[in-house]
């Protein structure tokens, strides 16, 4: 992650060196190109989470789940892990006036918690888990779950990895554009990269790796722009989540949890706009 986030700097470095930045231009015009970097939190609605593996196939019913945000402010900072916490990061285009496309990695992270009441359905084959004693079947079952014996979390990350299409309108701007404020609405969807801890059957696994599921969102922002070139912006979304199939074991394929979910995010990031050069080459034309 830390080199794709290196790859973005190194572009956008070079995309500053090519641009003509003419006082006329807008960021809610055509050609303006945008990064933006930020943390988030999250939350989540309960859901069922179905395992599957040798000897099982069972459900929990009503998990419930939160995420993980860092507490040691040096993550946020120390450029050796400031890709530890829950991050936002976002490369995007306008490519017609009030109209953009982007392309965003949503670093969240999904944390089963422990103490409420789940049901448990399904069939564990005798001898397979003899730490929590589950084994049989079962139908409905109320059961308490333990860290230490039965965990399902993705702290490595619930990566939400989407195309945005987001309509970009300016509600106010000082006479000379020192400062703005934008408005941002749309839609988005893409892919989940899934890095799993699971812990079951005495046997503990972290960081196992999957293209889990798809994921939709809708998402409403508010940018305040300073100088046309820097902003800071306050976004909140959320959607719907299919994982189909989240691997819970790295040398088994057939070890996997389906579930579906809703989410919520909010996050605070940091950005910059870039003015590429008009396509009829008139950086003195008047952007109306």
């Amino acid at each position: 992650m830390k080199k794709l986030i290196v790859a973005l700097l190194s572009f956008f470095i070079v995309a500053q060196a090519a641009a003509q930045y003419t006082p006329s231009k807008k960021s809610t015009g055509p050609g303006t190109l945008f990064f933006y970097w930020g943390y988030n939190r999250s939350i989540y609605t309960p859901s069922t989470i179905r395992f599957i593996g040798p000897g099982y196939d069972f459900r929990l019913q009503g998990v419930q789940a939160a995420d993980r945000p860092s507490r040691n402010f040096s993550e946020y900072i120390d450029p050796k892990m400031f890709t530890v916490p829950q991050f936002d990061v976002r490369i995007g285009y306008n490519f017609k006036r009030n109209w953009a496309i982007s392309f965003g990695y949503e670093h969240m992270k999904y944390v089963m918690q422990h103490g409420p009441t789940y049901l448990l359905s399904g069939t564990i084959n005798p001898g397979i888990d003899p730490v929590t004693g589950w084994s049989g079947t079962y139908s409905g079952d109320s059961v308490t779950t333990e860290e230490t014996t039965f965990h399902y979390e993705n702290t490595n990350g619930l990566n939400y990895i989407n195309f945005q299409l987001t309509n970009v309108f300016k509600v106010y701007q000082t006479e000379k554009g020192r400062f703005a404020l934008t408005t941002m609405m749309g839609v988005g969807g893409g892919p989940i990269l899934s890095f799993n801890d699971f812990t079951f059957a005495g046997q503990k696994n972290v960081a196992t790796v999957s293209i889990s599921g798809l994921g939709v969102s809708g998402h409403l922002g508010l940018r305040a722009e300073f100088f046309r070139h820097v902003f800071v912006a306050a976004n909140v979304s959320g959607g719907f989540i299919d994982q189909i199939r989240v691997k819970t074991r790295p040398n088994d394929y057939d070890s996997h949890a389906k579930q579906m979910f809703l989410f919520g995010e909010r996050d605070i990031v940091v950005g910059a706009l870039f003015y590429l050069k008009s396509k009829d080459k008139c950086n003195s034309c008047p952007n109306w």
